[in-house]
């Protein structure tokens, strides 16, 4: 660097550009500064960053619409189209900031004075984290897209059927019309506890803080390889279809209003209202899947008395202990008086001291009133956003509906088509076949997506 700049000095290129940039070379100067790039390797060097710079842009192409397969598990032209306008809008920033690289680079071969080189540097730079961050996004959606080329892509593609279902059965039991949301959700498979989503229309980190088009459905494998424990994915569609019936800001205020107007402190409400979103997606899902959605929600709570009765400030979900009572107050006015009552049993026995965590007082002495106003707001209260519905009506799950999963459970287990059962309902008819052992965990899983592949 030292040498470069020394070299640079004696070319005048100091001195000249300070006290007279505008002035032409001399043709001393000229010929002096042509030897000095050529020996120097200086000018090919300056081409490579800009070449190096535009060839990484141009790789980041769109995605093909075959390019993932064409099978049924293979994503959809929608679901790529989504993510190549989103690519198309980045890419087409990149070319620009491309561009002003080629032409700093072009301007620093004629005239190589350190201003004009570190602006090529400072363009360079400015380039290569726009294209770090587009390349984040490709890789992201690359990898999603290339796991239903795996073996597990029948898997995927099980659960973006139950999905679709959820959106289908709610958007068809609204009293009024509704813009029809697309692309519809797509799952993917990740490693780790819990499963996710990430929302239509929000910024991800994922993303580089880009809008995300459609809504993902992360899945942990131990869930996937175990159907019976899929009632997350009614709980993580049922956050997005909070988001896009525009709930999202009605549903807390109405419980914060329900709460305080019944008496309870501004802390009681406060604590309800923050885990609205979560309470919603549980008693949504619970509405879509029905009473066996309660023993998958009880896979997840149940774990040390030291996790599930702890009390944690801020925290979106409601206190695990608690989180399973809510819903067998929703199964008892679903009309399943009796399954609520064996599951609230059941979580009884396993934690027989809920003082033994750090709940808080205040929210123990008046979970059981609260308890039922917040069941009854998000649930059996009239929304202008459902077209004057309850949230129960749209949903519409009935008890003849539980005969039809008890039904369709034995013909998982038998191998056979389980007939016109909504595909939401084979998670409750795995747990069905399970819990009676009608089949191997192994065979009811084999046969779950298999009738659900074949859709």
């Amino acid at each position: 660097m030292n040498g470069m700049f020394e070299t640079l000095t004696q070319l005048g290129a100091a001195d000249d550009f300070r006290s007279n940039r505008g002035a032409s070379p001399s043709l001393d100067q000229g010929s002096t500064k042509s030897r000095y790039l050529k020996s120097s390797n200086l000018e090919p060097w300056l081409r490579v960053q800009a070449l190096n710079v535009n060839r990484h842009a141009a790789a980041l192409r769109l995605f093909r619409h075959d390019e993932f397969g064409t099978d049924p598990a293979s994503p959809s032209d929608a679901h790529i189209d989504a993510v190549n306008k989103l690519m198309t809008q980045l890419r087409s920033q990149l070319q620009e900031i491309s561009r002003r690289v080629s032409s700093s680079a072009q301007a620093a071969i004629q005239q190589p004075d350190t201003v004009l080189l570190q602006q090529l540097m400072t363009r360079k730079d400015r380039a290569h984290e726009w294209v770090r961050s587009i390349e984040q996004i490709w890789d992201f959606y690359f990898e999603l897209f290339g796991q239903r080329q795996t073996r597990f892509g029948n898997w995927l593609l099980a659960a973006d059927r139950i999905a679709l279902d959820c959106y289908q059965v709610v958007y068809m039991g609204l009293g009024v019309t509704k813009s029809i949301p697309a692309p519809a959700p797509f799952s993917y498979m990740k490693t780790g506890f819990s499963p996710a989503t990430f929302r239509r229309g929000i910024p991800l980190s994922k993303l580089s803080q880009q809008i995300n088009p459609f809504p993902l459905i992360q899945l942990p494998y131990h869930r996937l390889v175990n159907p019976w424990t899929l009632g997350a994915i009614l709980h993580e569609v049922s956050h997005n279809l909070q988001t896009d019936l525009n709930l999202r800001q009605v549903i807390p205020r109405a419980i914060a209003q329900r709460l305080l107007k019944a008496g309870m402190s501004q802390f009681v409400a406060a604590t309800w209202t923050r885990w609205h979103s979560e309470i919603f997606a549980d008693m949504s899902g619970l509405l879509l899947g029905g009473p066996y959605i309660v023993a998958s929600l009880m896979d997840i709570a149940a774990r040390s008395p030291e996790s599930t009765l702890h009390y944690s400030p801020g925290a979106p979900h409601p206190i695990p202990f608690l989180r399973v009572f809510i819903s067998t107050y929703l199964l008892h006015r679903m009309g399943f008086p009796e399954a609520a009552n064996n599951y609230r049993r059941i979580w009884q026995r396993l934690y027989l001291k809920e003082r033994a965590g750090n709940i808080p007082l205040e929210i123990l002495e008046t979970f059981s009133q609260a308890n039922q106003l917040v069941v009854d707001t998000i649930c059996f209260t009239r929304y202008d956003e459902l077209g004057g519905k309850t949230l129960a009506e749209v949903t519409g799950f009935k008890p003849q509906h539980q005969q039809m999963i008890q039904e369709a459970g034995q013909r998982l287990a038998a191998g056979n088509d389980p007939g016109i059962i909504p595909e939401r309902f084979l998670i409750g008819a795995s747990r069905a076949a399970l819990n009676k052992q009608q089949a191997e965990p192994g065979v009811i899983t084999q046969n779950f997506y298999k009738a659900l592949a074949r859709r």
